[in-house]
């Protein structure tokens, strides 16, 4: 199986984002190689995906789940124009994260058997 999962809300202030990533973590943990997972963030979640973010001990830190995300074997890609609209530069993006398109999110959203919007 194929899933997009697009996030929309910016890392904190909700939970949106947060819990977005934890269940595309745990997708890719749970399926066991059989699901392929591919995120993509965009307007203020595209703030998700910088690197550096300093959160108060205690605090989950969104940097670090979308490093998660990555690690476990997803693709993360961050809306290029949302990060031009907000100065984040690709530079800034944490590991595995990268620079995105709306060509590139239309091609996921084809590819995809599973789309889940948060």
């Amino acid at each position: 199986m194929k899933m997009l999962f697009i996030l929309n809300d910016p890392p904190y202030g909700t939970e949106r984002s947060y819990n977005a990533l934890r269940l595309a973590r745990n997708v890719l943990k749970k399926g066991e190689g059989q699901v392929e997972v591919r995120v993509f963030l965009m307007g203020d979640a595209s703030a998700c995906a910088k690197s550096g973010q300093k959160v108060p001990p205690g605090y989950y830190n969104l940097g670090d789940m979308v490093g998660m995300v990555e690690r476990a074997g997803g693709e993360v890609g961050v809306c290029g124009n949302c990060m031009d609209a907000r100065g984040i530069h690709e530079k800034d993006l944490i590991d595995g994260a990268f620079r995105g398109t709306l060509d590139e999110i239309t091609e996921w959203t084809l590819w995809a058997d599973k789309v889940l919007v948060f």
